[in-house]
């Protein structure tokens, strides 16, 4: 029998809204260093651990973004679970951390506030960031809105400890147009997420009663075969997501969909995205359609493991498809577009790769709309959107 709901609708920041997830899910150790735009998450935090709403739980303060990563990776190997939260040059400085995290397969759940990259310095929003983490072994979960960041964070634990997988499992959310934004969110209930969420149980961990090494050094000869077992937890993730995914709407009434979520399945032309700007992008589509286009919409949730089959499967009678990013591979084009051409190779459907709002770059939706409608007529390509003319210098 499914739980009984209870509801708590508050009108509250992003902030808040993860900060109050994270408790629920009873972590063991918290460990964080301050950036912008994540900052508020950590101070909520930390202000109701300092109230005593946690229980068995270690809040540490560390000297940067590299020593909180660290000293999550020391707790979770020894059985603990663990949060953290960080986004930007502060997810960059975790890097190397996060890289052995996901090799020792340690189910470590931290949330990035998506920020753009230095240089020049930007504290504004993109994906560049979580984008550079994409080959690190990480799963990535990306939100439209601050009710789908509260609620990924019990299904990230669930996921991530889950024996088929351990990996480390980072929840994605827009730098200040979530993080800063007020929103009415149905704040979940302790027995709700007690219910879901079993204590963690690790079966291997650093114990002097049964000895063990984690990430110590690997000769050519068994070195790949890590990396394999890393591969194939990705692959069986994408089935562990699925069902944790269907109980959470099950258990919580509120059902995000997949991997992916599909607006119009039966359109000829689809717009691809994933992040806030798909809230916007569901208004724009809605007004395409009473003009008469044929558009519909594809909200990617996760990115890694990226859902190869389901886009496949969505898209194999689209005529053309526009991919929105807002990141660079430079030397390429979108992280996103790269992903999705790989993906539906073989396909007829034109793709139109094209990079908006980098950096924080304002996006309207007249904007948006012109750029959709165009791309379908065939008068907009592929390319960086929304550029103002400029003379690039050379020193």
């Amino acid at each position: 029998m499914p739980t009984e709901v209870v509801w708590m609708m508050k009108v509250v920041r992003g902030f808040y809204s993860v900060a109050h997830a994270v408790k629920l899910c009873r972590p063991n150790v918290i460990c964080a260093y301050p950036i912008t735009p994540q900052t508020e998450i950590v101070e909520n935090i930390a202000e109701m651990y300092a109230n005593g709403e946690f229980e068995n739980c270690r809040y540490i303060t560390a000297e940067s973004e590299f020593a909180a990563a660290s000293i999550l990776v020391g707790a979770s190997a020894a059985g603990a679970r663990t949060f953290t939260a960080t986004c930007s040059q502060g997810l960059i400085l975790m890097s190397e951390v996060l890289f052995n995290a996901a090799g020792m397969r340690l189910p470590i759940v931290l949330v990035n506030t998506n920020r753009a990259l230095s240089a020049p310095l930007s504290i504004w929003n993109d994906l560049q960031d979580s984008m550079a983490l994409r080959d690190a072994g990480i799963i990535q979960l990306y939100v439209e809105n601050n009710q789908e960041a509260h609620d990924a964070i019990p299904q990230a634990y669930k996921i991530a400890e889950n024996r088929k997988v351990l990996l480390p499992f980072m929840v994605c959310m827009d730098g200040f147009k979530l993080t800063h934004a007020y929103e009415p969110v149905d704040l979940l209930d302790q027995s709700l997420v007690d219910n879901f969420l079993p204590p963690y149980k690790p079966e291997a961990y650093l114990t002097t009663k049964k000895p063990l090494a984690f990430g110590c050094y690997a000769p050519p000869h068994v070195y790949m075969e890590f990396r394999v077992a890393m591969q194939n937890a990705m692959e069986r993730a994408k089935s562990v997501m699925r069902d944790v995914f269907r109980e959470w709407a099950e258990v919580s009434g509120r059902n995000w969909g997949g991997h992916l979520e599909v607006v119009h399945p039966d359109a000829k032309f689809f717009v691809v995205s994933m992040g806030s700007i798909v809230g916007l992008l569901r208004k724009v589509v809605e007004e395409l359609r009473k003009e008469g286009i044929d558009v519909g919409l594809i909200k990617l949730r996760t990115f890694r493991p990226f859902p190869a089959e389901d886009l496949r499967k969505e898209l194999s009678s689209a005529e053309k498809i526009i991919v929105l990013d807002r990141s660079i591979s430079l030397g390429y084009e979108g992280n996103l577009s790269i992903e999705l051409k790989s993906a539906l190779y073989g396909f007829s459907a034109e793709i139109i790769s094209m990079v908006i709002g980098l950096g924080g770059r304002d996006i309207p939706k007249e904007f948006l709309k012109d750029l959709i409608k165009n791309a379908i007529l065939g008068k907009e390509g592929s390319g960086f959107k929304g550029v103002k003319e400029f003379e690039e210098v050379i020193p």
